[in-house]
C-alpha cells in the first residue's frame, strides 16, 4: 500500500503567486510543482523558446529547404508510436505546406525493429528513391544505417529526442536536444516537439529565401493540436516549454481548429474536443493511436492525423477505435498470465522482475511492463518472441532507476548479452538472445541492487493535501480542468478524511459513493472496487466534473483509499 505524503508548498512562492492575482488553490498546486514566479504560469505562444538553441537545427533546415527548391524527394522514416505518428504528420503537413515532393515509410517492429536500420533504409531505397531521408522521434543510435545510406547516396537528417550513445551517427545534421554541446534549455521536448522546432526553422529559411513572395506563408500553429497529442501521449516531462506547447494545442482543439483525424477520435472516445484536456490527449486519443503500431500498421494512424477528409478521418478513428479494444482484450490476459506467475512473488525478495511468456504479445508488453510495475513499484521488464533466436523486451522504471542507463550497465559487464537497447529514463526496450534471458535476469537485478536504495522501493503516493469543502466547487473543478497538467506537472490529488454515507456497486465493479465532510456532501467514484468500505476513510482524490443528463456536478474521483 502506498504512503500518502503531501507535497511541499514553499509558503513565500505561494503569497507571491496569490498576490499576482493567481487563484489561491492554483496558486498553491504551482508552488508545490516549482513554479516559482507569476509568469511561468503564461502559456503565450511568444514566450517559447526560440528554435535557434536547437544545436545544427538551422543547417538541416538549410539542407531541408535546398532539397525543396532543387525538387529533391524527401522522405520521413517515422517511429510506431503516438509521438512518432504525430511528428510524422507534422512533417508530412508542414513540408506539403512547403511544397516539398515528400513521403513517409514506418518500419515494421516486428521485422526490422525499432527506428532507422540497415534494412529499413535499403528498403527505403527500394521502394522510395529518396534523395534525403528525415527520421522523426529515432535516429540518434542509428550509426551503421547512416553508413547504409551514405553508401547509397541518401543524406541523412535525424530529429530525435532519445539519449545518444558514445557515437553519433555521421549524418547531415542532427537535431536532438541530447545530443553533445546542445545549449537548448528544454531537455524534455517529444519527438514530436523536436520537428515542430525544425519546421519554425525551416520556414524563416524559407522566407529568407524568398520562397513566400508570391504565396501565402503556412500558419504552422495549425500543427499544435498534433504537437500536443504526441507530447502528452510520450509522457515526457512538462516543463514550461512543453506546458506552453500543449496548452496551446489544447486551445485550438477545444476551438474545433484541429485536423479532421484529431476530433474523429475525440468522437470515437466518446469526448467532447470542446472540453478537451491532457487527460484526453493521455488517455483516450494516446492509446487509440498507438493501438495501429502495437497490433497493426501505425501507416493508419498517420493517414488519420494526415487526410483532410473527415468522412475518412472517421473511418480510420472507428478502425483504430477497434483496434484498441482489442488490444486491451489482449493485454488483459497477458496481465492474469502475468500475476500467476508472481503468485508467489515476494517484493522484498527482489529489486526487479524480468518476465516472459511465449504466447505474449511484442506490441503489448510495454503495456504489460507499466501495469506490473504500477502494482509491485519495482522496475520491470516484459519479454516476447522476437525473431527467430530473439527475445524482444519492453520495461518501465520507478523513480531512482534510469532505466537506460541500467540497460547501459549491463551492456558493459556482460558484451554480448544485449543485442540491443535504448531509451528513456523510465522506459526502454531491448533485445536478447533467446538463452539469454536467465544471465540477463540476474545482471539486471544485481544493477537494481545498486542503483536503488531501500527507500526508492517504498511507494510514495505525493498529494497536494486537504481541500476546504468550502473550495471543492465546481467552478474550481472546471478551472483544474483547463489547465495543463501531466509527467513532471502531475494532476492535483488532494487527500482528505471522509464519512462514508452511502456506497454501491455500478456496472458490476465500480464503487459509486456519497462522501461527507464539515457538513458537504460529496459524489465519488472508487473504479475498478467492488468490495464495501469501512464507514470512515482517507482518500486521494481528484476533483472533477462529471456530466450526466446535460447536468454539471463535482465529482470526486478516488486513487487511494485507507481507513482513516
Amino acid at each position: 500500500m502506498p504512503r500518502l505524503m503531501p507535497r511541499n508548498v514553499p509558503p513565500e512562492v505561494e503569497r507571491a503567486l496569490k498576490a499576482a492575482g493567481v487563484h489561491p488553490v492554483l496558486a498553491r498546486l504551482a508552488a508545490a510543482r516549482g513554479v516559482v514566479a507569476p509568469e511561468e504560469l503564461s502559456a503565450r505562444l511568444a514566450a517559447l523558446l526560440p528554435y535557434d538553441g536547437l544545436r545544427q537545427v538551422k543547417e538541416a533546415a538549410r539542407l531541408l529547404a535546398e532539397a525543396i527548391q532543387a525538387g529533391k524527394r524527401l522522405l520521413i522514416v517515422a517511429d510506431y508510436d503516438a509521438d512518432g505518428a504525430t511528428a510524422c504528420a507534422v512533417g508530412l503537413r508542414a513540408l506539403t505546406a512547403f511544397g516539398a515532393r515528400v513521403d513517409y515509410l514506418v518500419p515494421n517492429r516486428f521485422e526490422t525493429g525499432y527506428g532507422l536500420t540497415a534494412e529499413t533504409v535499403e528498403l527505403a531505397a527500394q521502394l522510395k528513391r529518396p534523395d534525403l531521408l528525415m527520421t522523426v522521434d529515432n535516429g540518434i543510435a542509428a550509426v551503421e544505417a547512416v553508413e547504409t545510406a551514405r553508401r547509397l547516396g541518401i543524406e541523412v537528417v535525424i530529429t530525435d529526442h532519445h539519449l545518444p550513445g558514445p557515437v553519433l551517427p555521421r549524418a547531415a545534421a542532427i537535431v536532438n536536444p541530447h545530443q553533445p554541446q546542445c545549449p537548448f534549455p528544454s531537455k524534455a521536448l517529444a519527438g514530436v516537439g523536436v520537428l515542430f522546432y525544425l519546421m519554425l526553422a525551416l520556414r524563416a529559411e524559407l522566407r529568407a529565401r524568398g520562397a513566400f513572395t508570391w504565396t501565402p506563408e503556412p500558419n504552422l500553429a495549425r500543427l499544435l493540436p498534433l504537437v500536443a497529442l504526441g507530447t502528452v501521449a510520450d509522457v515526457v516531462k512538462l516543463d514550461r516549454n512543453n506546458r506552453i506547447l500543449v496548452h496551446q494545442g489544447l486551445a485550438r482543439i477545444r476551438a474545433l481548429d484541429a485536423p479532421p483525424g484529431v476530433l474523429a477520435l475525440f468522437q470515437v472516445a466518446g469526448r467532447d474536443p470542446r472540453r478537451a484536456s491532457t487527460h484526453d490527449l493521455g488517455f483516450c486519443l494516446g492509446p487509440r493511436l498507438n493501438a495501429a503500431g502495437r497490433l497493426a500498421d501505425m501507416g493508419l494512424g498517420i493517414e488519420c492525423l494526415t487526410t483532410d477528409d473527415p468522412a475518412r478521418a472517421q473511418a480510420i478513428a472507428e478502425e483504430l477505435n477497434r483496434l484498441n479494444a482489442l488490444r486491451r482484450d489482449i493485454e488483459a490476459d497477458m496481465h492474469e498470465a502475468a500475476l500467476e506467475h508472481l503468485e508467489d512473488f515476494d517484493p522484498g525478495n527482489r529489486w526487479s522482475l524480468a518476465l516472459y511468456e511465449p504466447s505474449w504479445h511484442q506490441g503489448v508488453i510495454g503495456i504489460l511492463a507499466s501495469r506490473l510495475k504500477e502494482r509491485f513499484h519495482r522496475p520491470v521488464i516484459a519479454f516476447a518472441p522476437g525473431q527467430a533466436g530473439e527475445l524482444k523486451g519492453s520495461g518501465r522504471s520507478i523513480p531512482g532507476l534510469h532505466l537506460r542507463d541500467a540497460l547501459d550497465l549491463v551492456a558493459k559487464r556482460q558484451p554480448g548479452l544485449i543485442v540491443r537497447f535504448g531509451g528513456h529514463a523510465a522506459a526502454a526496450g531491448l533485445t536478447l538472445p533467446a538463452g539469454g534471458l536467465e544471465a540477463f535476469r540476474e545482471a539486471f537485478e544485481a544493477c537494481a541492487r545498486e542503483l536503488l536504495t531501500e527507500a526508492d522501493l517504498e511507494q510514495v503516493l505525493e498529494t497536494d493535501g486537504p481541500l476546504d469543502p468550502q473550495e471543492a466547487t465546481l467552478e474550481l473543478a472546471r478551472l483544474l480542468a483547463r489547465h495543463v497538467w501531466g509527467q513532471g506537472f502531475p494532476e492535483p490529488l488532494f487527500d482528505d478524511c471522509f464519512q462514508v454515507e452511502s456506497q454501491r456497486v455500478v456496472a458490476g465493479r465500480h464503487l459509486k459513493l456519497k462522501l461527507a465532510k464539515a457538513g458537504v456532501r460529496f459524489d465519488a467514484m472508487l473504479f475498478s472496487h467492488a468490495e464495501e468500505l469501512p464507514s470512515r476513510i482517507r482518500a486521494a482524490y481528484r476533483l472533477e466534473v462529471n456530466e450526466f443528463n446535460g447536468e454539471e456536478r463535482v465529482q470526486l474521483t478516488l486513487r487511494h483509499w485507507e481507513p482513516a
